[in-house]
């Protein structure tokens, strides 16, 4: 009987130290494959602000975690799987897929320069004095959630590329642990980011001159840092949606536009030296945002020409 019940218990650590290095193998490739996705967490973390920032205060944290939950959904919901059975029975459709989401992030960086150039305006603010507040809030929500629709689906497809030596309940794993972690570090850094002036006036009220310095610097830094972060996410809509076409375009056939922004990228970074890593990434990113806001123009005055034949806008 203790030769027996050694036996199990040494079987039973075997065991163990397996799932333990299984899990440790899944934690590692979760961090990398999901660190290949920074640049699109980026956006994501660039764009959501814009949504929450037209509310009262008390609304702002609410609003903040409905939008998260709604990532949430996106994520583990309805990505996950689709990611899963699309990469099992159809991964010739993933592509076009995705190709669809960039040109939809086009069309709403597209609509944001418009506007910024003196274009008429379209959706509510609070400064129009909406006379249904909780269905402003809630066009405001399904429309951040509809954005992050895509962002994330671009989060999950950079993820799953990276996974092509997993078997499927790796694939799944992985996925949902790195949804999990960047949607709780995109929405943690917003929620920073929209309550800064109420930390800093907390920080302002206190009898410390380093507190009060501290809740200073972000009292004057929140105005500014919501505009540039405004204007980078209109930027991050149509520089990532014009990556994901000219990809998308490139692995369909077409390779003539992404070659010409290769070729530039390529060009910057021979002429620039030390630079060229920075200035060709810039290059190509520009470009990209080029793309994105010629297509999302077209797309955007298709969308108003239908509206105004219809008598709807």
């Amino acid at each position: 009987m203790p030769t027996g019940l050694v036996a199990l218990l040494d079987d039973i650590s075997v065991i163990a130290r397996a799932a333990a290095a299984s899990l440790d193998d899944v934690s590692a490739a979760a961090a990398k494959a999901g660190s290949k996705a920074a640049g699109v967490v980026i956006d994501d973390a660039a764009v959501t602000p814009s949504y929450v920032t037209d509310f009262t205060p008390d609304r702002e944290l609410p609003v903040i975690w409905r939008i998260a939950r709604g990532s949430l959904f996106n994520k583990l919901v309805i990505l996950l799987p689709a990611a899963l059975l699309l990469s099992a029975f159809l991964p010739a459709a993933i592509t076009p897929i995705l190709m669809a989401g960039g040109l939809f992030l086009c069309f709403e960086g597209a609509e944001k320069v418009l506007e910024k150039l003196g274009a008429e305006k379209h959706g509510e603010t609070l400064e129009d004095q909406p006379a249904d507040v909780a269905a402003f809030e809630e066009q405001r929500v399904s429309g951040a959630v509809r954005t992050d629709l895509i962002l994330s689906a671009e989060i999950m497809a950079i993820t799953l590329s990276d996974l092509g030596g997993q078997s499927i309940f790796q694939q799944g794993v992985i996925l949902a642990l790195v949804g999990i972690a960047i949607t709780v570090l995109v929405y943690g850094a917003v929620g920073f980011i929209v309550k800064m002036d109420d930390i800093g006036l907390h920080l302002a009220k206190k009898p410390s001159a380093t507190a009060r310095a501290t809740g200073a610097v972000l009292l004057k830094a929140m105005p500014i840092l919501l505009t540039v972060l405004a204007t980078v996410g209109t930027l991050a809509m149509l520089w990532v949606g014009g990556q994901i076409i000219l990809h998308g375009s490139e692995k369909l056939g077409l390779h003539g536009p992404a070659d010409i922004v290769h070729a530039a990228q390529h060009a910057v970074e021979a002429a620039t030296g030390p630079l060229a890593g920075v200035l060709g990434w810039l290059t190509n990113a520009v470009l990209s945002a080029i793309v994105g806001l010629i297509l999302g123009g077209i797309v955007a005055w298709i969308v108003h020409f239908i509206a105004k034949a219809r008598g709807k806008h």
